[in-house]
């Protein structure tokens, strides 16, 4: 009995040196893991970042025979956003637009979809994203159809005087903004109806007897559980419509031009890099600040 006692500590003390090596590999494995998506996020993430960040701060006035040079030159953004204000705040409005008219759209798509579809919900849902399987250049040319001088939609407004002989709607905002909410709408209903689908429907029903009037209780119990998905819909939305270019290259004018086309034109027409790359970088600051904003005021922080 005392020879087994005094051995008791040491059986002990290997359980817990075994288990301690043990957790060691098992946390040595989950960074082996991870490693090919660190590699992967440092190659095309982290690098390309750091060649942006640089090329905003070249000399503007390099040319091609001797190169741009660096010179922390940090009035490219200064003038980058004297010269191009107007495409860019018209960019964020006219994807702010694109990104309302999505969210109605989308969230009674998608509570269409979770509460009403019944057996026809998967089919709704392939619906939904069955515009993927088309080029996003395809689609975006079909909406140019669409909208033309001469086609339908024209001449149904034309007919209903609500718009006049020679109005049109083609090279308008209307256009742009169209295409911007007709392209992106996917990106909207999808994450509203997961969130959407997975509130219970008896709350809902007991928001009937709590608050008399539907709409109250919408507002009360429906909006706050599904506010996951609207600020998640809402950012999918926003962020590339904000960048976009197709739409307004292809839909509108010069006079619709985004800041998508300017920066698209800089690096490949232009020639202009460090312009280019700080407008660009003022884009991103722009969204990212909006972003924080705008998460900040849903009160949904953890989604970040």
């Amino acid at each position: 009995m005392a020879s087994t006692a005094g051995t008791a500590p040491v059986a002990v003390t290997d359980i817990k040196e075994t288990k301690d090596a043990s957790g060691r590999r098992r946390g040595r494995v989950g960074y082996l893991l991870l490693l090919p998506a660190v590699i992967w996020l440092g190659l095309f993430f982290v690098v390309p970042f750091y060649s942006l960040v640089a090329t905003s701060l070249f000399d503007p006035s390099g040319s091609d025979s001797r190169g741009y040079e660096m010179t922390y030159h940090v009035a490219n953004y200064w003038n980058a956003i004297q010269d191009y204000k107007g495409p860019l705040l018209r960019s964020l409005l006219y994807a702010g637009i694109a990104t309302g008219i999505c969210l109605v759209l989308g969230y009674v798509l998608a509570y269409a979809i979770a509460f009403k579809a019944g057996r026809w919900k998967n089919l709704m849902l392939v619906l939904v994203i069955a515009p993927f399987f088309t080029s996003f250049l395809v689609r975006t040319l079909s909406w140019k159809l669409i909208l033309a001088d001469d086609g339908f939609v024209v001449d149904a407004l034309q007919t209903l005087h609500l718009l006049g002989d020679d109005g049109r709607l083609l090279a308008t905002p209307v256009a742009v903004v169209a295409g911007l909410t007709y392209n992106f709408l996917p990106f909207m209903v999808l994450p509203l109806f997961a969130s959407i689908d997975k509130i219970d429907h008896r709350l809902i029903e007991a928001s009937g007897d709590l608050y008399a009037n539907p709409i109250v209780g919408f507002f009360r119990v429906t909006w706050p559980l599904s506010l996951p998905g609207v600020v998640s819909g809402t950012l999918l939305t926003f962020i590339p419509s904000a960048g976009d270019y197709i739409n307004a290259q292809l839909l509108g004018s010069p006079n619709q031009r985004m800041v998508g086309s300017v920066i698209q034109s800089l690096f490949t027409d232009a020639n202009n890099y460090p312009a280019a790359a700080a407008l660009s970088m003022i884009l991103m600051l722009l969204v990212l600040v909006m972003v924080l904003l705008f998460v900040r005021r849903a009160g949904t922080e953890e989604l970040l």
